[in-house]
């Protein structure tokens, strides 16, 4: 039994796949496949002895083993049991130090995660410590760069180990409920000791020698270490000071050797020396030792031991932190007023003009990163200042100026494999790009360079900037001097575009650090706050506003001002997006919400009633979404509709999507209710915005109407790509649908309707319980009452009847390629769930069979008529057009990808129609008497060259096409007598013999005989392709 559970476990916790292990000991949320074999592993641990070897065992194997996806959640197991049993852990350290040997053999992230679990063995195992050390000094001197970083990770997380206290949280020994089961142990817990830093700081120097990845590791790990002890900020300085010193020289001119943290191998470029990182983490810990309490710890420290420190002592643990104090003011000095040239100049022994331009795009990544840096000082120092508020600003708006032209430098040259940083000056188009792509390194980087609090200001500044720059132009066009104007607008937009370039990436990387830690804390604290001025600056750059209309129409750069003002519009529209997606991922979006509500709404006069309504609402959850949809995204939409620009548009639905799927049936509604208006009256040309309003307008609906307003418009589709598509003098209900729009309603539609049938699979599952519950209730519900499970099922058919409607109106439709070849897919996936469906109505073996009831049959009944039917004529016409087409470009992959498709479909509708057969032999029904049989079910490519011969056998066949009929109806039931031999009773064998009978009767009485060698050749043909299939 017990083996038996243990492989249980281990093989829920394989069939996981990749997990989120940024969070290793969190176990809250629901118990799902992994939870579960993770508790099941756990109980095993602590109630059975003899288990706890194998499970060891088995989790060594596995991490060694396993692909890094599949060995993650084996990571979680074994940090589970350190956290939970760590006396009983502490008998398999022997194992766990085998497991550590193969750190340099395993995955760069595996490695780093196992030394994370091992932690709090590691504090109170002084034999398990020495090993993890030597174990990662090891992996240091290897070539492979993911071995070096997962060393340089593990020695930062074994140095912050030692300042976690004993007694903290999961840690602590104390608390354990397993602490008495393991009394005598042979390794004594014990401190890690107070000089564990001191003790691996020559490994850590050897790190500053090697990659620009292991020396980020180092800087970022710097930061934790001052943020767990700052008393420790001191011997951090003195570490960096002699590196440091390497690309800063003092003298009568400031000299930052940014030149020498390039270097050129094989003619390629490459950054040796991260400097902006470098800097970040000297101004981060300059900020910490200001703010911090570096004194009072140490001299607790000293009156533990019975000393105090000397003069001396704190002369010199003072020097190196005024060093560094006095050379990040100068290099912030030296930023603002140095010539950029001389500095991106300084590039020496270049070969060729190529690796002289590589090594000046580097040179501007990295100054561009260091001026970042500085701007985060700047801001801090904005924030805090209670005069001089005008200077700093000036300084701020010289440093974006800066990186602005930066950013252009490092643009204009053509990419590098060693500047991998992504410029914060990009257009809104690359921002968001980058983002749809899921590109890591947009997320990796600029995390630790710009703060919450600084972006605050940044955007503050902006919209200041951007105020008075519309009441500025008003002044300048009335004296018609526009020189200054011009000046002006261009510093503002540098601002408001690197403020939200700033923005999106700090909501970014913000989902990408977690929820916990000291570094989120540090830089990412109250990111709630950026919302209510990005939303007014989105409300600010909306065309039509009250500063984007005080512009003069015959300014010669009004069109290139307008065009910069709709792509800062979009990446603040994006900037909001995001905010609401982190929001909503971390349970945090009413505070969100409560605080943008906060901005003035804009003025629509058709938007009162709403608001005043949806302000009455006493769930001020629910009340903070309403009000926001009604206050902002509505009165948005609809302006941006009218000026198409569909970007922003899209942006708007999906955020409107979001909330809306958050809000409760009737508000849902009548969202819903109000995108379907817009859909009637708004006349679009833009695809796009069709697209995303039609989206919008039937997700936000709810069953059935969804499906209905679906159906409406692809009605109106009909008018335009239908096959009589040549009255279009009417007016249309729905005024998006177009002839321009047509293609990309039909694929939002087919794209809707995908989804349906996505659901229809849970539905058609859930359905088989409820039909086992009909049969066992029928002999007690007499008096006519419906029961659950009919209920159920009449809703599952009401849904059923409606996707019908819907494929029925595509299959008239001239559809495109991809279009084509879509709708074949889902209807082939639909007649699957169909031919389920109709199988849960023959009743299992010794239970009495129910009749269909009338709904269903009305279901088979539409089916074979609306869709079934003209189905095998979109078919038949699509291959038409393939052999008029078979010499165009293009057409074999798109034969190979339909013969793909094509059968498939006809197995699913054979099938579905197969189990209809059945069904009625056993209710004796003719459920298939609207039915019509195809003759062609092969949909072969015919040679031209036998084609008259084809032609001259058609008139001798014609009157045999009921033969036929009836041939494949008597090889549709020798199939389904054969499969159901051994399912079906005595009572349903009769009643087959005498479907059997009659069918042949019927045959009979036509007047067709069918030949022996026809019949036996026929059979041999259907037994061939049941094999096939």
């Amino acid at each position: 039994m017990v083996p038996s559970i243990l492989q249980f476990g281990f093989i829920l916790l394989e069939s996981v796949g990749e997990v989120n292990c940024k969070e290793l000991g969190n176990s809250n949320g629901l118990l799902g496949i992994q939870e579960l074999g993770i508790q099941m592993l756990k109980t095993l641990f602590e109630v059975h002895d003899i288990a706890r070897n194998e499970i060891i065992e088995q989790i060594k194997f596995r991490i060694l083993s396993l692909k890094p996806e599949l060995s993650r959640p084996i990571l979680r197991l074994l940090c589970y049991l350190i956290q939970c049993y760590p006396y009983p852990m502490m008998e398999h350290i022997p194992r766990l130090k085998e497991l550590l040997d193969y750190f340099t053999f395993m995955d760069g992230k595996i490695a780093s995660y196992l030394v994370s679990a091992l932690l709090p063995l590691i504090r109170f195992s002084r034999d398990l410590r020495d090993n993890a050390i030597l174990v990662v000094r090891k992996a240091v001197f290897r070539r492979e760069d993911t071995v070096r970083v997962a060393a340089t990770n593990s020695i930062i997380e074994l140095i912050l180990a030692e300042k976690q206290p004993n007694g903290d949280g999961l840690f602590s020994l104390q608390d354990s409920s397993s602490q008495a089961s393991c009394s005598q142990q042979a390794d004594i817990p014990c401190s890690m000791g107070g000089d564990l830093f001191q003790e691996l700081s020559a490994l850590l120097q050897r790190c500053l020698y090697q990659q620009a990845k292991v020396k980020q590791v180092v800087y970022q790990g710097l930061v934790k270490l001052v943020l767990a002890d700052p008393a420790i900020g001191g011997l951090v300085f003195d570490f960096l000071l002699p590196h440091f010193l390497q690309f800063f020289k003092e003298g009568p001119d400031v000299q930052l050797g940014v030149s020498s943290c390039i270097k050129s191998e094989n003619g390629k470029v490459l950054i040796q020396e991260p400097l902006d990182c470098l800097l970040s983490c000297i101004s981060w810990i300059l900020l910490l030792q200001t703010h911090g309490k570096t004194d009072k710890l140490l001299d607790s420290i000293g009156a533990c031991f019975g000393f105090s420190l000397s003069q001396e002592n704190e002369d010199g643990r003072n020097m190196s932190t005024k060093v560094f104090s006095g050379a990040f003011l100068k290099i912030r000095k030296f930023l603002r007023n140095a010539n950029l040239e001389d500095i991106l100049g300084q590039t020496h022994y270049a070969s060729s003009a190529a690796v002289h331009e590589e090594k000046r795009k580097c040179s501007a990544l990295i100054l561009s990163g260091v001026i970042e840096v500085v701007l985060n000082t700047v801001a801090m120092d904005l924030e805090k200042a209670a005069d001089q508020k005008v200077e700093l600003e000036k300084e701020i708006m010289q440093f974006v100026d800066r990186h602005d032209s930066l950013a252009k430098e490092a643009s204009t040259s053509r990419q590098s494999n060693a500047c991998k940083r992504p410029n914060l000056r990009a257009t809104a188009k690359d921002a968001t790009d980058d983002i749809d792509s899921g590109n890591p390194q947009l997320i990796q980087e600029h995390s630790f360079f710009l703060a919450t609090s600084s972006i605050y200001q940044l955007l503050l500044i902006a919209l200041k900037l951007y105020s008075s720059e519309s009441s500025d132009r008003e002044a300048t066009s009335q004296n018609h001097s526009q020189s200054s104007s011009s000046k002006t607008s261009k510093s503002c937009f540098k601002i408001i575009s690197f403020a939200l370039n700033a923005s999106l990436h700090h909501v970014k990387s913000s989902a990408a650090v977690g929820n916990e830690g000291p570094m989120k804390k540090l830089i990412y604290e109250e990111i709630n706050m950026l919302g209510p001025p990005l939303l007014r600056l989105t409300l600010l750059l909306k065309p039509g506003s009250n500063v984007a209309t005080s512009q003069r129409k015959n300014e010669s750069k009004a069109k290139k001002d307008a065009e910069e003002r709709k792509e800062l519009l979009l990446l603040a529209l994006f900037c909001l997006k995001e905010m609401i997606t982190v929001s909503l991922c971390g349970s945090c979006l009413t505070h969100l919400l409560e605080n943008l509500l906060s901005v003035p709404e804009l003025e629509h006069a058709d938007l009162h009633d709403e608001c005043g309504q949806a302000s009455k609402i006493d769930d001020q959850d629910i009340k903070n979404k309403e009000l926001f949809v009604q206050k902002y995204l509505k009165p948005l939409l609809t302006d941006l509709m009218k000026l198409s620009a569909f970007r922003t548009v899209e942006i708007l639905c999906d955020i409107m999507l979001m909330i809306g799927h958050k809000l409760p049936c009737k508000w849902r509604n009548s969202h819903g209710a109000w995108a379907i208006h817009m859909c009637k009256t708004n006349n679009t040309a833009n695809s796009s915005i069709a697209k995303s309003m039609v989206r919008l307008a039937i997700n936000l609906s709810s069953p059935p109407t969804d499906l209905l307003v679906a159906q409406e418009m692809l009605k109106e589709l009909l008018r335009f790509i239908g096959p009589n598509n040549s009255d279009l003098s009417q007016v249309s209900e729905y005024l998006v649908v177009n002839q321009s729009t047509t293609i990309a309603i039909a694929s939002c539609l087919l794209q809707i309707t995908d989804t349906v049938i996505i659901d229809m699979d849970w539905s058609t599952k859930k359905l088989k319980a409820a039909s086992q519950v009909a049969q066992k209730t029928i002999h007690h519900n007499q008096n006519g009452e419906h029961n659950l499970g009919f209920t159920f099922e009449e809703i599952v058919y009401s849904r059923v009847k409606a996707v019908v409607e819907v494929l029925s109106s595509f299959v008239l439709m001239s559809l495109k390629d991809n279009q084509a070849e879509h709708f074949l897919r889902l209807t082939a996936r639909f007649y699957k769930n169909l031919a389920l469906i109709s199988k849960l109505k023959i009743a299992p073996k010794g239970q009495k069979q129910l009749l269909p009831s009338l709904q269903f049959q009305k279901l088979v009944e539409l089916t074979c008529k609306e869709l079934t039917v003209p189905l095998y004529n979109f078919v038949a016409e699509m291959q038409q057009a393939q052999q008029e087409n078979a010499n165009s470009k293009g057409m074999i992959n798109k034969i190979k990808r339909e013969n793909k498709c094509i059968p498939e479909l006809i197995f699913q509708i054979e099938d579905y129609e197969k189990h209809l057969i059945r069904l009625s032999k056993a209710t004796k029904m003719n459920l298939l008497k609207h039915a019509k049989r195809s003759t062609c079910r092969d949909f072969k490519i015919l040679d031209p060259t036998t084609t008259n011969v084809v032609g001259q056998d058609v008139p001798n066949n014609v009157g045999n096409d009921n033969d036929n009929d009836n041939e494949n109806e008597n090889e549709n039931e020798r199939c389904s007598d054969s499969e159901d031999g051994n399912n079906d009773g005595n009572g349903l064998d009769k009643v087959l013999s005498h479907e059997g009978e009659s069918e042949s009767d019927a045959v009979e009485d036509d007047g067709a005989s069918v030949p022996t060698v026809k019949g036996v050749k026929r059979s041999r043909i259907v037994h061939d392709s049941d094999d096939d299939r």
